[in-house]
């Protein structure tokens, strides 16, 4: 058994600068089965950095204390659940108030984020395993390279950092 307080777990900010308090208690907690980090949101910041899915892990977002909106995609079919999208997916905004829960599965697209005045305080949990893998991540953005606009973008994590790259045309982005 463990147990912690949550105050004492360090934050540890997405690296992209969407969030500055994310805590991450799986890792506090030594588990191996399960991802669950902690999220206070002020206003304007994001659980990610942007719309994204993650094609190895389900997630749920119980939501503490204030009001999160997520932008959805629509539930992924079985001709889209392994490759990455050929364009941004159309979404909805969905709210979700303190005591409610949302959930997507592998291969939904999403991005929540706080629309509010208040601070939101959330719980994200996904499995299986304690990490998603790098390469089944996918998220939209504008392009850095020659495409125009906004495409999918794939993720890798070097030891030096974060790297996004354009599903399209290769470019990379390096993201501390």
């Amino acid at each position: 058994m463990n147990h912690v307080d949550i105050d004492d777990i360090e934050k540890w900010p997405h690296p992209m600068g969407v969030n500055s308090d994310r805590r991450d208690v799986t890792g506090a907690l030594g588990g191996e089965d399960v991802t669950v980090v902690r999220y206070e949101l002020d206003p304007g910041e994001q659980f990610s950095g942007g719309l994204h899915t993650h094609h190895d892990q389900e997630e749920l977002f119980y939501i503490l204390e204030g009001t999160a909106t997520f932008d959805v995609g629509p539930e992924p079919d079985d001709d889209h659940a392994e490759g990455h999208a050929e364009e941004r997916p159309d979404t909805e905004a969905v709210e979700v108030a303190a005591g409610e829960v949302i959930s997507f599965p592998p291969g939904q697209f999403q991005c929540g984020r706080n629309k509010s005045d208040d601070t939101v305080v959330g719980l994200v949990i996904a499995a299986p395993d304690t990490r998603h893998e790098w390469e089944a991540l996918e998220s939209f953005a504008p392009c850095a390279g020659n495409c125009d606009g906004i495409t999918s973008h794939g993720v890798r994590a070097p030891e030096d950092g974060m790297v996004v790259y354009c599903n399209v045309c290769g470019t990379e982005l390096q993201v501390a």
